[in-house]
């Protein structure tokens, strides 16, 4: 691959990766600001009766209201998912866009999260699947946006990083 070709390829994959980013953050502040315009914190409103329901949270921790009041160490692993992600894109630069856009989503959820925590101090959760005392724990765009993104990298690192040396897109 020649030196141009090389550089098109990373900007494009730089593209894919923003670009990705910037769509999961305004869906995540984009329903989050419904949310809070139209539910008072605490409110449930039932989707699917008691299998889905929006449920207004205020949430001092992690992703799914893990390590509660812990917004210190939760800057600390943003600016860490940060250097992975940018460790990960610079590893996958000779492989295909898609990879790009899947750290582009991890991105995305993590930054949409961090707005949160460094505009109000906490991060709006809103959905909330289960049924009755036993859910899943709320959650948003960016959450899920994270753990659908990680998820998928961890499997295709497990299952098919061997298998992709030296192939193209």
């Amino acid at each position: 691959m020649t030196a141009d070709a090389a550089m098109t390829r990373s900007r494009r994959g730089l593209l894919a990766l923003g670009t990705s980013a910037v769509v999961i953050i305004a869906l995540d502040q984009l329903t989050k600001a419904l949310v809070v315009g139209g539910m008072a914190v605490g409110e449930r409103i039932q989707v699917i009766g008691d299998l889905v329901i929006l449920w207004h949270v205020q949430n001092r921790g992690a992703a799914f209201s893990l390590f509660q009041g812990a917004t210190l160490l939760m800057y600390v692993v943003t600016v860490l998912a940060i250097g992975l992600v940018i460790h990960f894109h610079r590893a996958f630069a000779e492989r295909g866009v898609w990879l790009q856009v899947l750290l582009g989503v991890i991105t995305g959820g993590v930054l949409g999260n961090f707005v949160d925590r460094l505009r109000q101090g906490y991060v709006t959760d809103w959905l909330s699947m289960g049924i009755g005392d036993l859910r899943w724990p709320t959650y948003n765009v960016a959450d899920a946006s994270m753990f659908l993104g990680i998820g998928i990298l961890v499997v295709y690192l497990t299952f098919f990083e061997g298998r992709h040396e030296g192939a193209g897109e």
